[in-house]
C-alpha cells in the first residue's frame, strides 16, 4: 500500500492530468469519456481532501485562541508526550485547561499567554521529527513573545556531546523573541527522576493546588529534627521558622541543592479519623508501625464519606502524599542541614500540609522523611567570580548557602540584596551577615524593608537605584543568583534586569550561566 505522502502526490499529479485534459479539449482532441470522469472524481476528491485539512487545521488554531494553557511536545520514542499528557492531568485535577499537541501542530504562538514545552533531543542535538518544522519556522521568523510565558522541560542522555540541545535551543530562541520564563530551563538526563519531581512541584505552583501524586515516589531516608526557632515573632507576616536537622554521616549536599520533604498529616487527626471510620489507629503495619502512621502519609478526600467504605488494605492503597521541596540553607560541614520555612494557610484558615508538618506538628527529636535533590542549575560559580545575591523572605536560605560555602576560601567579591517587611523582626540571619559585611565577606550589602516607611521598597527597587553598581560588577564578570518568590520578586527582578541591562545582555549571562533563579 503507497505511504500517505505517495497518495498526496498522486492526487496532485492528477489535478495536474484533469487541467491537461481540459485544455486538450478545448484545442480540440476528445479523450476517452471513462478517463475524463476519472480524473475530475479524483481531482474533486483532491480538493475535498485539502479542504477537510484546512478546516481541520483551523479549528485546531482556534481552540488555542482560547484562555488556556498550551503543552506542547515534541518526542522521537514517547516519552515527551507521555509527560506532556501526565502534566496535562495534573493541571486538570487543579481546574486548569490545557491543550496538549505536538510542536508541528502549532503554526503561530500568538495569543497563546502561557506555553510549557516538553521536548526531547533527537541524536546529535536534533530536533525530534514531529517538531523540526516548528523549530525552522521559529529560527526563521522575527516575532515579538513578549506577551508569552513559558518553561521549557528538556529530556536527554548526558552521555551524547549535545545533551538535551534541542530544549537548550528552544529555551534560547523564545528568550531572544522576548517571551518571559516562568521558571529557568529544566534537563533531565534519561528520565531523571528528580527533575520530573521537581517539574510536577513547578506545575503546583502553576495551578495553585499542591495535592497531586508524584508520577515517581522519592527515596527518602531517615533525618531527625534537632531544632525549631521562630525568627520573626510579633511579625505582621506569617510566622518563619529555622529548622536544623540531622541526618546520616554520609550525606552532602552543595549550595543551592534542596530538601524534598515527605510531609505527614497531624497523627492525632488521622487517628480520630480512624476510630470515626471504625478501625483501629494502633493496628500494626509491617514496615509502617501503625495504621495511623501508615494513613498520615497518603493522600485523603477532604470528603471524609467516600473514605467509609474503605477496608485497611483500600486505605493503604491510596496514593502517598507529594513531596515538598525547600532550598538548603546551609552547607554539610555546618553539622547539621538547616531549612527557613514560612508557615503557609489556606484560604480557610488550615495549614499548608508542607510547612504545616515542619513548623507546628512534627515532634522534635522525632524522624522525617528526607531526600536530598542535586540542582546543578543552582550550584554556585567558580571562587574567583563575583556573585551578586538577591532574594526576599525565605530565598535567603538559598542565598546563605552560598555565602556560607564561599565563606570557607577568603577572597571572594560578593553583594547581597534582600528583602523583607520589618528590619526590627524580620531582618533573618542579621548578625552573620553584618558580620560578613564587616569582616569583608560582603562587599555590598542592600536592604528594603517594605514596611519600614510609607512608600513600600522592594528588594527590585534597591536593585534598580544600584544600577551604576550593578553593572559594574557585570561588566567584572560577576554572576546574577535570585532566589525568592516567583510572583511579584522574581518577575519584578526579571523587568528591572531587563530595563538595566538589556534582554540581549541579560539572555547572554544566562547561556553563560551567570544569571540563575531559583524560584517558587
Amino acid at each position: 500500500m503507497p505511504s500517505p505522502s505517495v497518495r498526496f502526490v498522486s492526487f496532485g499529479q492528477a489535478v495536474v492530468a484533469a487541467c491537461l485534459l481540459l485544455g486538450a479539449a478545448l484545442l480540440g482532441w476528445q479523450p476517452p469519456r471513462e478517463l475524463t470522469a476519472a480524473l475530475v472524481t479524483v481531482a474533486y476528491l483532491t480538493l475535498c481532501l485539502v479542504s477537510w485539512r484546512h478546516h481541520r487545521h483551523s479549528k485546531a488554531i482556534q481552540s488555542l485562541t482560547q484562555d488556556a494553557l498550551l503543552i506542547a511536545y515534541a518526542s522521537q520514542g514517547g516519552q515527551a508526550r507521555e509527560l506532556a499528557e501526565r502534566s496535562a492531568a495534573q493541571l486538570h485535577e487543579a481546574g486548569l485547561t490545557c491543550n496538549v499537541l505536538p510542536l508541528n501542530r502549532l503554526d503561530t504562538l500568538q495569543g497563546i499567554r502561557r506555553a510549557l514545552f516538553i521536548v526531547s533531543t533527537y541524536g546529535e542535538g536534533e530536533a525530534p521529527d514531529n517538531a523540526a518544522r516548528f523549530e525552522r519556522r521559529l529560527s526563521s521568523q522575527a516575532m515579538d513573545l513578549s506577551h508569552l510565558e513559558f518553561a521549557v522541560l528538556a529530556l536527554g542522555d548526558a552521555r551524547y556531546s549535545h545533551f538535551c540541545g534541542f530544549g537548550q535551543r528552544l529555551d534560547a530562541r523564545l528568550r531572544e523573541r522576548h517571551a518571559v520564563p516562568l521558571f529557568d530551563l529544566l534537563c533531565a538526563d534519561r528520565g531523571d527522576p528528580g527533575i520530573l519531581r521537581h517539574w510536577q512541584h513547578q506545575l503546583s505552583h502553576l495551578s495553585g493546588r499542591s495535592d497531586y501524586s508524584d508520577w515517581q515516589s522519592a527515596p527518602y531516608q531517615p533525618w531527625r529534627l534537632d531544632t525549631r526557632t521562630r525568627l520573626n515573632p510579633s511579625s505582621s507576616g506569617a510566622p518563619v521558622f529555622r529548622l536544623a536537622l540531622g541526618g546520616p554521616a554520609t550525606a552532602f549536599w552543595q549550595a543551592g541543592d534542596i530538601a524534598e520533604i515527605g510531609p505527614q498529616h497531624p497523627i492525632r487527626e488521622i487517628e480520630a479519623l480512624l476510630l470515626r471510620l471504625g478501625h483501629d489507629p494502633h493496628q500494626p503495619i509491617p514496615g509502617e508501625q501503625t495504621l495511623a502512621l501508615a494513613l498520615s502519609k497518603r493522600r485523603l478526600s477532604s470528603d471524609e464519606a467516600t473514605l467509609a467504605d474503605h477496608d485497611v488494605d483500600a486505605l493503604l492503597s491510596l496514593p502517598l502524599l507529594p513531596h515538598r521541596e525547600y532550598s538548603i540553607a546551609s552547607v554539610p560541614t555546618d553539622g547539621a542541614l538547616e531549612l527557613l520555612v514560612r508557615e503557609a494557610r489556606h484560604a480557610d484558615g488550615r495549614l499548608g500540609l508542607g510547612s504545616g508538618w515542619l513548623c507546628q506538628h512534627a515532634v522534635l527529636g522525632g524522624e522525617l522523611a528526607l531526600r536530598i535533590r542535586s540542582n546543578p542549575n543552582f550550584h554556585g560559580p567558580a571562587h574567583s567570580t563575583p556573585m551578586i545575591l538577591i532574594g526576599n523572605g525565605t530565598g535567603l536560605a538559598g542565598l546563605r548557602a552560598h555565602l556560607r560555602e564561599r565563606a570557607a576560601v577568603p577572597g571572594s567579591r560578593n553583594w547581597l540584596l534582600f528583602g523583607e517587611r520589618n528590619q526590627s523582626i524580620d531582618y533573618f540571619f542579621q548578625q552573620e551577615i553584618e558580620h560578613w559585611l564587616r569582616t569583608g565577606h560582603l562587599q555590598r550589602l542592600d536592604l528594603a524593608f517594605s514596611r519600614d516607611q510609607l512608600e513600600k521598597r522592594y528588594v527590585q527597587h534597591a536593585l534598580r537605584d544600584a544600577a551604576d553598581e550593578l553593572r559594574r560588577w557585570i561588566d567584572a564578570g560577576a554572576a546574577l543568583y535570585v532566589c525568592g518568590s516567583l510572583e511579584g520578586m522574581g518577575r519584578d527582578v526579571q523587568q528591572i534586569l531587563v530595563g538595566l541591562l538589556g534582554e540581549a545582555q541579560l539572555n547572554t549571562l544566562s547561556e553563560q550561566g551567570r544569571y540563575r533563579r531559583d524560584l517558587y
